[in-house]
């Protein structure tokens, strides 16, 4: 398993500067989760991790320059998963989740025997094998997010990058989300989350990134990295602090007076 390691980053649009990351290294078996207020730039870092926007600076993976590596070599390394956006074409959840493969071969070929073990796994640990037939234009959002979440998990990439995975999913299927993602770092994947939910974030995460005009202004565990000094600044709110077996969880929280 690989490191992702970044220095000297900067995402810009025009002359506006978007992200600015002066050095960051992402090791493997952590589950680490960046959250930020709105606009602070996490989507940017993210599509720039996985080497889907342009940027300045250098993105290693492993020993391996980003840059360097082919789309393919890139797509079976790193899985992407963005902002939650409609699939527009109807087709069947099975062949959905099966896209996560192509990296791994000859995409005119049928599917090899390990392909078909990591669709039907991805499947098991979403909850989505009794979709597999349905056209993926007739589900839910929350279902539809966890397509979207199979797809990337049946890649079997040892870098897993997800933008707002949480975002259309009820109460129990978030906790499921983030203890699989904690999961898929417990068994040795990197895995970079960018959450809303600071509790979920709080309770679940190794480490957490929090973003603020482009830059980290706070890296560390959650107790560290939401503190309740960085929340106000950060995020303009007051929260109360529990005690969660060793990880202090923001709750009830309220805006700053």
């Amino acid at each position: 398993m690989s490191a992702l390691t970044v220095e000297a980053l900067t995402v810009a649009r025009g002359q506006r500067t978007i992200a600015a990351v002066e050095r960051l290294a992402l090791e493997p078996g952590r589950f680490t989760v960046l959250v930020g207020p709105n606009g602070a730039g996490k989507s940017t870092l993210v599509g720039a991790l996985a080497g889907l926007l342009p940027a300045a600076g250098r993105i290693r993976v492993g020993e391996a320059d980003l840059g360097g590596l082919s789309p393919a070599a890139r797509a079976r390394r790193i899985a992407y998963l963005p902002q939650q956006g409609d699939f527009v074409w109807p087709m069947p959840v099975a062949d959905i989740v099966a896209l996560g493969r192509l990296p791994h071969g000859d995409p005119f070929a049928r599917p090899s025997a390990a392909d078909r073990d990591a669709v039907a796994e991805a499947m098991r640990r979403t909850e989505t094998e009794t979709l597999g037939d349905r056209p993926v234009t007739e589900l839910s959002g929350g279902e539809k997010a966890r397509v979207a979440l199979a797809r990337v998990l049946a890649t079997r990439a040892e870098i897993l990058l997800l933008d707002e995975p949480a975002v259309s999913l009820d109460p129990a299927h978030q906790l499921d989300l983030v203890g699989l993602l904690r999961a898929e770092a417990r068994a040795g994947a990197l895995v970079l989350a960018v959450l809303h939910d600071l509790t979920l974030a709080a309770r679940f995460a190794d480490r957490i990134l929090v973003m603020r005009a482009g830059r980290i202004v706070a890296d560390g565990p959650p107790a560290a990295a939401l503190a309740p000094a960085i929340l106000a600044d950060v995020f303009g709110i007051e929260a109360r602090l529990i005690d969660d077996g060793g990880n202090a969880v923001p709750v009830a929280w309220s805006r700053r007076a």
